[in-house]
């Protein structure tokens, strides 16, 4: 864990970067005052694939009824 000041975290930011990317917990602090943390994100699981829940979701016919007064109401 590194323990960076606001000031020396602006001038460094990309080698902060790096470091919390390599799996390094970086700390940021304001006078004693720990007040951010750079950590990694963690991987993306995958990509998304446009149909993919084809066949999955399925919508009622309610759904294309009209609303009722009082909760159209709400909405204007």
């Amino acid at each position: 864990m590194s323990i960076f000041t606001i000031h020396q975290a602006k001038t460094n930011l990309s080698r902060l970067i790096e470091k919390a990317s390599e799996g390094e917990e970086v700390i940021i602090v304001r006078g004693s005052k720990p007040v951010a943390r750079v950590v990694p994100i963690g991987e993306v699981k995958g990509k998304r694939q446009p149909g993919s829940l084809k066949g999955k979701l399925c919508v009622g016919p309610e759904f294309f009824e009209p609303l009722p007064v009082s909760e159209l109401s709400t909405w204007e």
